[in-house]
């Protein structure tokens, strides 16, 4: 989406994310009890940081069966609250969308949540916002790669290994 509005191409977002994520095939997803255990029996704070916007990540963890399993959810319509209209609102970026994998978005997620990046670990699939977590400051573990990429403190080939990969947690 930020891609094509710096292209110049202008849309409604909630109409684009209506219909990229209308079309996607949430049938094939399935619950994951396994997954849904493990997080539950995580008692640290945790939070979906997306570029989806609300109602993908809830259909998603729906479908999952993760409802209940974080804390809250920092997606797009919390990045950018003002929907792609002109805001004064100071912190918002100067480019027209907001999201992963640039370091604003990761210090507008870290502000929002009220962590502190030292202390807080964030998983994600794309090496790209593994490198920019990792310049946020986060302890970062890239998903469904055996082996770390730049940025990458651990790789977990399943979500399903965290607790072997990070005991601490």
């Amino acid at each position: 989406m930020d891609g094509l509005k710096a292209l110049g191409y202008e849309f409604d977002n909630d109409e684009f994310h209506a219909n990229v994520h209308g079309t996607l095939p949430y049938h094939n997803l399935r619950p994951d009890p396994v997954l849904r255990t493990l997080l539950l029996s995580i008692p640290q704070r945790k939070i979906v940081f997306t570029n989806s916007d609300k109602a993908h990540a809830e259909e998603a963890m729906h479908r999952l069966g993760l409802q209940g399993c974080f804390d809250g959810v920092i997606c797009f319509e919390t990045l950018n609250p003002c929907n792609g209209l002109i805001c004064s609102v100071p912190e918002l970026p100067k480019s027209p969308i907001l999201c992963k994998p640039s370091i604003e978005a990761m210090k507008a997620a870290i502000r929002i949540a009220n962590v502190d990046p030292k202390k807080t670990v964030f998983f994600d699939d794309s090496t790209r916002n593994i490198a920019s977590g990792k310049a946020a400051g986060f302890h970062t573990v890239i998903v469904c790669r055996s082996t770390l990429v730049p940025g990458a403190d651990h790789a977990l080939e399943s979500i399903h290994n965290i607790k072997e990969a990070l005991p601490e947690i």
